[in-house]
């Protein structure tokens, strides 16, 4: 089955797997997603993250993160998509659920969260939200 928006995709499988409190979940892999994935695992929302080889096809086995019975994820929510991309420059990128929370930002030089964009002083396309 072929995906529209692949980032969507890991979201909603993150989002789901949460909801029924998983332990792990398993998302195709591709470099965009492992480098969002490694984002999170750097900012402490998963336990952490393992690339493999499943019926030839590689990928990603994400190891969720809980406080007691919560998930440390509180929401994931997709900003630019591909019919609507969502730019933005670094001196007015996002500042998520007041600070508490991250925005993943694809930039030129790389993935980055808002904190090190705006440190960087690099702009571009804002990917999600995580809090």
């Amino acid at each position: 089955m072929t995906v529209s928006d692949p980032i969507a995709d890991l979201l909603t499988r993150i989002r789901n797997a949460n909801t029924v409190r998983h332990s792990n979940v398993e998302i195709p892999a591709s470099k965009l997603k492992v480098e969002m994935v490694k984002l999170l695992k750097e900012e402490g929302y998963i336990g952490g993250y393992e690339v493999k080889e499943k019926d030839g096809f590689k990928v990603i086995d994400v190891e969720l993160k809980y406080n007691g019975t919560k998930p440390v994820i509180t929401n994931l929510k997709r900003v630019s998509t591909p019919g609507l991309r969502t730019y933005s420059k670094a001196k007015n990128l996002p500042k998520v659920f007041d600070g508490l929370g991250i925005a993943i930002v694809s930039t030129s030089k790389g993935l980055l969260t808002d904190k090190a964009a705006k440190k960087e002083n690099v702009g571009g396309e804002v990917l999600c939200y995580v809090w």
